[in-house]
């Protein structure tokens, strides 16, 4: 059974059941999520817990081996299972079908994975988990749903803060989610509840954005020009080196370039996405930037690329961050 993770607290309430699969691309989200159960299984009196890390050359018998170790004479227990990289492998695909087909007794399990993408979710050994128990997708808070998830959080703490403030405090933590729950808790431990006023939470909040490179293609392609200037400031000024910032959107332009090239010839560019290495979860941004941008500019935007890889090597006299700013913007505006 599958479920959202705001029904979690619910569904908790009413009955425990004997498996739990937590899954996602947000760490804070997963480990709260995770808390949750594990707090409402202490509660219930399972209060031995079991914890398998699934690294290296894990030894998979060692779990199925779990449902044997429980005395007559012992307490009920919860099997933490933490499955770092989200691949079992073909062992651990196996052993946790014949794990999910004979759950052991007195124990509820916890499986925690970072983001799956379809092949997994659709395998045999994560259908298992689907069918033994309840399981939790955690989804990432986009920059647009930042704002409002602020302010949810503060609500939790009996305040409130006006659109402007939960933008800014949105562009101050942008991409860190734990950074802005820190920075969250500091605002109610700072403050009384009641309305926060502006020019204290500007006082209060400190500038902890984590300027992702990755996060820096999907402002690109959206034509988010506030956000994309903002992010490449913030990633010369965190140090971050020139060539990676090159060679994410180098990627973008290449991928562009063959699906805009394809479009030209009639070919539908969903037909390709996959092929060109274009996630389900981006497909929508690319299809926005592929409306915008002309095929004469990505070759141009590629040439000069190619410039700015030799600024970076001392080859050619110019500052390269400033040529990077330009090429993102001659993708991200608006093209006559």
């Amino acid at each position: 059974m599958r479920i959202k993770p705001e029904q979690l607290a619910s569904q908790l309430a009413k009955e425990l059941k004997p498996l739990y699969c937590v899954y996602g691309d947000e760490p804070l989200l997963v480990l709260e999520a995770a808390d949750q159960i594990r707090r409402a299984v202490r509660t219930q009196g399972y209060t031995e817990r079991e914890i398998y890390q699934v690294e290296g050359r894990f030894n998979w018998q060692t779990l199925l081996n779990a449902g044997d170790n429980l005395s007559l004479f012992s307490d009920r227990r919860l099997v933490d299972i933490r499955i770092p990289s989200g691949k079992p492998g073909i062992d651990g695909g196996k052993a946790l079908q014949s794990y999910c087909a004979a759950l052991p007794a007195d124990t509820i399990t916890l499986i925690t994975l970072p983001k799956l993408d379809r092949q997994a979710t659709s395998g045999k050994w994560f259908t298992a988990l689907d069918n033994a128990g309840t399981t939790i997708a955690v989804y990432s808070v986009t920059n647009e749903q930042l704002p409002r998830w602020i302010g949810e959080r503060l609500a939790q703490q009996q305040q409130q803060a006006d659109t402007d403030t939960l933008r800014f405090l949105a562009q101050k933590v942008e991409g860190n989610l734990l950074a802005a729950q820190q920075e969250i808790r500091k605002l109610g431990l700072l403050f009384p509840a009641g309305r926060l006023d502006f020019a204290s939470v500007r006082e209060a909040v400190l500038d902890v954005a984590r300027y992702d490179v990755f996060k820096l293609a999907d402002a690109l392609l959206l034509s988010d020009v506030p956000r994309l200037i903002r992010m490449l400031d913030g990633l010369r000024n965190e140090g971050e080196a020139p060539t990676l910032i090159l060679w994410t959107i180098t990627r973008e332009l290449r991928i562009l370039t063959r699906l805009k090239t394809a479009q030209n010839s009639g070919i539908a560019p969903a037909r390709l996405m996959r092929e060109v290495g274009v996630w389900e979860s981006r497909q929508s941004m690319v299809e926005k930037a592929l409306q915008r941008v002309k095929l004469d500019t990505l070759t141009h935007s590629l040439r000069q690329a190619a410039a700015i890889d030799r600024m970076i090597k001392g080859l050619a006299n110019e500052d390269p961050w400033v040529a990077l700013k330009q090429l993102a913007l001659s993708i991200a505006l608006p093209q006559r």
